[in-house]
C-alpha cells in the first residue's frame, strides 16, 4: 500500500463516525439538528464527505443565549483555572494532531506537509494565550495629585467568531483562544466550505472541561446564520476573518447593535526584490508565500516587485521552479499544491487566467484547470504585467503570481501601495538604510525584511486599509475581548466646588 493509500484510509476511518451522525450544531453542551442541512465535499474528488447541520437564526438565538448564561460564571472564574483548562485543550489537540490534519486536508484540499503542522500550531495558541489568563485583567496606576487611578480589564461578554474556509483549524484556535483566557463566552460560526475540524475542536474543549455554554458552534451560510449572529443583540463583538467585501457586509448588520468588530480581510500582497538581493533566499521565499497552502491564505505574495536589472534571469529560474512544482491529492505527502477548495472558487481564479490574456499579459507557466475529478489548477506565473491590470489589483486567493518589473525605489514603493489593501509585505535587500527607509513608507500592518512570513505570536497581526480592522497577538488580542475600565481613588480631602450653599 502506497503512503497516498494508507493516509486515505486512515482519514476513512475517521470520517466513519461524522459520516455516521453528520456534523451537528453543539449548544450549551448538547448535539443539536436544525430542519436543513447540507453536505460538505472533498475538492480532491467532489465527493461527500458528511452531512452537516445548517443552522439560521433560531439556532443562534439558542447559541447566544446559552453563552449569555455561561457568561458570568466563566467570567469570575480564577485565571489559573482557565490557563489549566486551556492547556487541557492544548494537550488534547496534540493527542488528536493527524486525525485534524488529515480531516482538515480532506476538508479544504491543502497539502499534508502543511496541514501535518496545524493542529500542533493550534494548540500552541491555546497554550500562549493560557499562560496570558491570570494577568489578562491587570491594569496600570496612574496616579494624579488628588488621586490614586487605577486601570483594570474586564471581559466583553458573549463573542461571535466567524471563521474562514482556508486553514480553519489553525485560524479558530487563534481566535478562540484568546477569547476564552479573557473570560468571554462565544458562538462559533465556521465557513460551510470546511466545518468538520471546528466540530472536532468542540469536543477536545469540552472533554478538557470546558463548561457547558461558554463555547457554542452553529453551522451554516453567511446569508442565515452568519447574518443573524452579526444582527444578534446578545454578542457583543464579532471577530471575522474572511474577504474584505463580507467584512464590510458584517460591519453594516452590526451598527444597529453598536458592535466592535475585529476584521482580518484581503491582502493584494507585494515582495518586492531589490538588485542587491540574496537571491537564491529570496526566489525560495517568493515560491513558499504564494504557491504554499495553494495561495489560499491572506498572507501570500501575490505580486512580484522586481528590479529590472535583474528581472529576467530572476523571471526564468521562478518559472522553471513553478512548472516543477508539484500538484496532487492533498493526503499525498509529496504533493506541494492540493485541489482549490470549491469548484465556484476554481471559477473564480480561472476567470484572472481569461483577465490576464485579455489585458495583454503573458501566463508563463499554468493558467489553465486541470482535467479530471477535483477542483485542481496548475500553479500558475503572469509575466508582462502592469500595475493597473486587474491581475495585479484584486485579490485572486490562489497559486497565483503576477511579476511586475521596476527601475527605482520611489516607482516600487507606488507599485506596492498602489491597491486598497495593506496586510503585509516583503522586502528584499542587503542595504539596511534602505531597508528602513522603504519599510517606515509602506502601507502594509506587517512587513518582513529578507524572510518570508515568519509568525511570532506576541506580535501584532493585522492589516491597514481594506485588510482588515484590528490586532491579533500577545497583549493586542485582549484590547479586543476586553474592556478598560477606570477607577479613582480620593487620596485625601481635596477643595470639591460647592453649588446651591
Amino acid at each position: 500500500m502506497s503512503a497516498l493509500e494508507d493516509n486515505i484510509a486512515k482519514a476513512e476511518g475517521w470520517l466513519a463516525r461524522l459520516r455516521e451522525t453528520g456534523v451537528r450544531h453543539r449548544i450549551d453542551g448538547e448535539d443539536c439538528e436544525s430542519e436543513k442541512s447540507f453536505e460538505t465535499l472533498s475538492p480532491a474528488d467532489g465527493r461527500p464527505l458528511a452531512r452537516v447541520a445548517r443552522g439560521g437564526a433560531g439556532e443562534i438565538d439558542a447559541a447566544a443565549s446559552a453563552a449569555a448564561k455561561a457568561f458570568p460564571t466563566w467570567r469570575d472564574t480564577p485565571g489559573r483555572e482557565r490557563r489549566a483548562i486551556l492547556h487541557r485543550i492544548a494537550d488534547g489537540i496534540v493527542a488528536r494532531a493527524e486525525e485534524i490534519a488529515f480531516l482538515e486536508c480532506l476538508d479544504t484540499g491543502q497539502a499534508l506537509r502543511f496541514m501535518s503542522k496545524a493542529a500542533l500550531r493550534g494548540a500552541e495558541n491555546f497554550r500562549f494565550f493560557g499562560d496570558r489568563a491570570e494577568a489578562a485583567r491587570d491594569g496600570r496606576n496612574l496616579p494624579s495629585p488628588t488621586l490614586m487611578n487605577v486601570t483594570t480589564r474586564t471581559p466583553i461578554g458573549p463573542v461571535g467568531v466567524i471563521t474562514p474556509w482556508n486553514t480553519p483549524f489553525m485560524l479558530s484556535t487563534w481566535k478562540i483562544a484568546p477569547a476564552l483566557a479573557a473570560g468571554c463566552t462565544l458562538v462559533h460560526k465556521p465557513a460551510e466550505f470546511s466545518p468538520i475540524t471546528a466540530r472536532l475542536l468542540i469536543e477536545i474543549a469540552e472533554d478538557a472541561g470546558l463548561p457547558p455554554g461558554v463555547w457554542n458552534l452553529v453551522n451554516g451560510f453567511g446569508e442565515d446564520a452568519g447574518k443573524a449572529l452579526t444582527e444578534h443583540a446578545g454578542i457583543r463583538a464579532i471577530a471575522f476573518v474572511g474577504e474584505s467585501r463580507t467584512g464590510s457586509q458584517i460591519m453594516r448588520q452590526g451598527a444597529a447593535t453598536l458592535k466592535r468588530v475585529h476584521f482580518e480581510l484581503g491582502g493584494k500582497n507585494p515582495v518586492i526584490v531589490f538588485d542587491d538581493a540574496e537571491i537564491e533566499r529570496a526566489l525560495d521565499a517568493v515560491i513558499f508565500m504564494i504557491y504554499s497552502l495553494n495561495g489560499e491564505r491572506c498572507t501570500s505574495s501575490s505580486r512580484l516587485l522586481v528590479h529590472r536589472s535583474i528581472h529576467d534571469e530572476f523571471v526564468a529560474r521562478l518559472t522553471e521552479r513553478v512548472n516543477a512544482i508539484r500538484v496532487g491529492h492533498p493526503l499525498d505527502p509529496e504533493t506541494e499544491i492540493g485541489p482549490l477548495i470549491h469548484p465556484v472558487h476554481v471559477d473564480k481564479v480561472a476567470s484572472y487566467f481569461r483577465a490576464a490574456r485579455a489585458e495583454g499579459a503573458t501566463i508563463a507557466a499554468g493558467g489553465e484547470v486541470m482535467e479530471g475529478a477535483g477542483c485542481y489548477v496548475r500553479p500558475t506565473l503572469f509575466t508582462d504585467a502592469t500595475p493597473g491590470m486587474a491581475i495585479a489589483r484584486e485579490e485572486i486567493f490562489g497559486p497565483v503570481l503576477t511579476v511586475l518589473p521596476f527601475e527605482t525605489e520611489a516607482e516600487a514603493l507606488a507599485i506596492a501601495n498602489g491597491t486598497e489593501y495593506g496586510l503585509t509585505a516583503y522586502v528584499w535587500t542587503e542595504n539596511l538604510t534602505r531597508a528602513l527607509r522603504f519599510t517606515e513608507k509602506l502601507e502594509a500592518g506587517m512587513i518582513w525584511v529578507n524572510s518570508e512570513n515568519v509568525r511570532h505570536l506576541p506580535t501584532p497581526f493585522g492589516g491597514v486599509k481594506a485588510s482588515g480592522i484590528g490586532r491579533d497577538g500577545g497583549d493586542w488580542s485582549f484590547e479586543f475581548y476586553m474592556e478598560q475600565k477606570h477607577i479613582g481613588f480620593a487620596t485625601g480631602r481635596h477643595a470639591i466646588s460647592r453649588l446651591g450653599v
